[in-house]
């Protein structure tokens, strides 16, 4: 679900990233060019290009000169990692609240025996 509130760069980093853990693009794999991704998500290549260098930034991306780009090893893990834990700092503690109370259960929720 796309948050409209999110400057663009940052949806595309979200969709990016989703890519990464769903394993559509796994450590070592090379990431759509900056163009190709602009293209197909009818976005700005500038705006493109700055939602890479976050990625690179974060070290979770690579860059070779006249190549591409690549997902770094290791970066699945620590892009789950990292996601895992913003979920769990910001993202759950007000879902939680909500859940308790509107009185619903675990198992209204199918999580029973999970």
């Amino acid at each position: 679900m796309a948050d409209d509130s999110k400057p663009v760069y940052m949806r595309l980093r979200d969709i990016i990233a989703a890519s990464i853990l769903d394993g559509s693009y796994g450590d070592g794999d090379m990431l759509p060019s900056v163009r190709a991704l602009a293209m197909q998500q009818g976005a700005n290549p500038l705006t493109v290009a700055k939602a890479y260098q976050c990625f690179q930034d974060d070290g979770l991306v690579l860059v070779k000169r006249g190549v591409g780009m690549f997902v770094a090893d290791g970066a699945s893990r620590r892009l789950r990692e990292a996601e895992r834990r913003r979920f769990l700092d910001t993202v759950w503690p007000p879902v939680a609240e909500q859940i308790k109370r509107l009185g619903i259960s675990a198992e209204d929720l199918g999580l029973q025996g999970v």
